[in-house]
């Protein structure tokens, strides 16, 4: 008996430190969580190769060198893009996770503060800095300098039905993204918040925010990190909730791409017309008592122009038809 043998494309970039996903189609979202990943429908996906660990800071750093990119949180923002902004907001910054001793209220500023002068090179703003760090995912990147990596990369940020295929790791109805346990065993499968978020954790000093991007085992696909340590942007604007199962096979989507930007714009805001795009995979600060987006079905939305210290990205290779 001849085995069949699937036939990876071959690429005119190398794919070193990526992975293979074979095109399939695979049950998206779920019914079970929030709202918005809801409902549960059949999605089918071409084949891909998919980065096996966020882009590290040593890699960003790379591409920052090569072609000096300035980030986002780097430039002051325009008073135009903020009507009704405070003068003395608009400097140069980003979003940082400070633990609060106590909380009143689910209000996030409690724990959220702007940092002026934080990004990807000084991560708690300040004088910090990345020594230690260069194997940590790198973060406080916008949309826009994800995108500009992945361009300068030969290569391109997920869709949102990419990025979650990839993450299952094979198991397409599974909980999470190595199985059916939160903590198989007692013992942790990916860089979540571990105590009473957000103002107690009991990990160790040092490790409290992201880890190297090796440090958790990989899920099976060989991936590393698709779950915590930091969320990761996709190429989707954002959408409230996902489609209505395909009433039969032949219609099920195939690469969906999305909704519309205009749907993206945060209700609550109407008078900021900033598109949202979804973010995936939860981060180091996902918690049982607060936050329970440390599965693949879980989803985000975050405006393109926002940064802060838990986000991240990876980057895809589509293979042309």
């Amino acid at each position: 008996m001849t085995l069949a043998v699937e036939r990876i494309p071959k690429l005119s970039t190398p794919t070193d430190g990526m992975a293979w996903i074979s095109g399939q189609t695979f049950t998206m979202g779920s019914n079970h969580h929030y709202p918005e990943e809801a409902p549960a429908h059949s999605v089918d996906v071409d084949g891909f190769f998919i980065e096996e660990t966020p882009v590290t800071n040593r890699k960003f750093m790379e591409f920052v060198k090569a072609t000096g990119h300035v980030t986002v949180a780097e430039k002051i923002p325009d008073a135009e893009d903020y009507p009704g902004a405070l003068p003395e907001m608009l400097k140069a910054g980003s979003l940082v996770f400070v633990q609060p001793k106590q909380v009143r209220g689910a209000d996030i500023s409690q724990w959220w503060t702007f940092k002026f002068g934080a990004n990807w090179r000084r991560p708690l703003g300040g004088l910090s800095d990345l020594r230690g760090k260069l194997d940590h995912p790198v973060v406080h990147v916008a949309y826009a300098d994800a995108k500009a990596y992945a361009d300068w990369a030969g290569l391109d940020l997920p869709t949102e039905a990419e990025w979650e295929l990839a993450a299952r790791g094979g198991l397409d109805d599974a909980e999470y993204a190595w199985g059916e346990e939160f903590m198989p065993g007692g013992v942790p499968r990916a860089n979540t918040w571990q105590g009473i978020f957000p103002v107690s954790t009991v990990k160790p000093k040092g490790q409290e925010r992201t880890t190297p991007v090796k440090a958790f085992p990989p899920n099976g696909y060989g991936l590393y990190d698709m779950i915590g340590n930091v969320w990761e942007w996709t190429c989707d604007y954002w959408s409230a909730r996902h489609p209505e199962p395909a009433a039969k096979s032949c219609c099920i989507p195939k690469n969906p791409r999305g909704g519309p930007e205009d749907a993206s714009y945060d209700p609550s805001q109407p008078s900021i017309r900033i598109a949202r795009r979804v973010l995936k995979g939860g981060s180091h600060l996902c918690a049982p008592n607060y936050c329970r987006r440390y599965r693949p079905a879980a989803r985000h939305a975050e405006p393109e122009d926002t940064s802060t210290s838990h986000v991240g990205f990876r980057c895809v290779k589509r293979v042309p038809a």
